[in-house]
């Protein structure tokens, strides 16, 4: 599988990652055993970048990964993980009458997470994290969702990142949102080697083309791209599918359904179209996925490997459904038989 440099930095990714909030109990738990299987049959497949974050299941996906990545050459992978949240025991008395899913996934509630962007409490997250993943470094950190808190981030959190890069303790760094603004703002302002933008580079929402990606590229700093199926409705596009974490709006599902019968006109699977979607962009350096089981993984790879032609792009833009390639950085070599020159 290929392996994309990220920006200036000597840290590499490979286009398809692994997303690991799902081991850490998303929504519904995950058995340990599964949770191991799945980031071993990653391996198999060549995947080489996996991303955490001490938020998905109050640490226990940076537990689980570091465990499955234990016996494996530590110089043949690369683990991101973010900062901003720090977890803090709870009372023993809240732990006993707190009930549900904690912030959405299914473990005890024995901390509560509390946002900080200092550089004391940057610096603190990544050193518990390097103590729940078991390693020495940290290959890549992004900032996590720093919405609310922009200030706090620009003023304390990113200048902790950049020295910590400099000691050595991280490789890469930047930061991870669900939205466009803030994170030009970093490609712009700061000296970030990477940004995780997910859910605004795909086949329903192209938002990333108006800034984020024309800056990143003319900047030579690298984008790496979550959330492709949009939380559900590109990968099964039907009435009562989620979108965004909510209940899909119908006029989202009719034009998912739309795409989904473009692509099936080519003899490919909309899941597909929409995993290749982002990587006909010269910014961006891959794909994350979140996986909760070996079969889940088989299948993104597979669909990584199957062939899209570039009629199908063409129909979707003559039928309306990509829109204008607003900010596209034309002239770049293909990374592959298979991506496109326009997408």
């Amino acid at each position: 599988m290929r392996r994309i440099r990220l920006g200036s930095s000597a840290v590499e990714i490979t286009e398809l990652s692994f997303g690991a909030a799902a081991i850490g109990n998303l929504f519904t738990e995950v058995a340990p055993e599964q949770a191991a299987a799945a980031v071993d049959a990653a391996w198999d497949e060549g995947v080489r970048h996996f991303d955490t974050a001490p938020h998905y299941g109050l640490g226990l996906s940076e537990r689980r990964l570091g465990e499955a990545l234990r016996a494996r050459p530590r110089g043949a992978y690369t683990v991101s993980t973010k900062a901003g949240r720090l977890l803090e025991p709870l009372p023993a008395a809240e732990t006993a009458a707190a009930e549900g899913l904690s912030d959405g996934f299914a473990v005890p509630h024995t901390h509560r997470r509390r946002w900080d962007f200092s550089a004391d409490g940057i610096r603190r997250s990544i050193e518990d994290s390097l103590g729940r993943l078991g390693l020495d470094r940290i290959d890549i950190v992004y900032l996590h969702d720093p919405d609310d808190h922009e200030e706090a981030a620009f003023r304390e959190g990113y200048p902790a990142l950049e020295k910590l890069r400099a000691e050595g303790m991280v490789g890469a760094i930047g930061a991870g949102m669900n939205q466009t603004a803030m994170l030009t703002r970093f490609v712009r302002e700061t000296d970030v080697d990477a940004v995780l933008c997910a859910g605004r580079f795909t086949l329903l929402d192209r938002s990333a083309l108006d800034a984020l990606l024309p800056e990143a590229a003319a900047r030579g700093r690298s984008v790496v791209v979550g959330g492709v199926f949009n939380s559900g409705l590109l990968a099964d596009p039907r009435p009562g599918t989620t979108y965004d974490y909510a209940s899909a709006p119908a006029p989202l599902v009719d034009r998912a359904l739309r795409l989904k019968a473009v692509a099936e006109r080519h003899g490919v699977p909309l899941r597909a179209a929409a995993l290749h979607h982002p990587l006909g962009h010269p910014a961006v350096a891959g794909v994350l996925v979140g996986f909760r089981s070996p079969h889940e993984v088989r299948d993104a790879a597979a669909l990584l490997r199957t062939p899209v032609p570039a009629a199908l792009w063409e129909d979707l833009r003559a039928e309306g459904l990509l829109g204008e390639d607003r900010g596209r950085v034309r002239g770049r070599t293909p990374r592959s038989p298979t991506e496109l020159t326009e997408t």
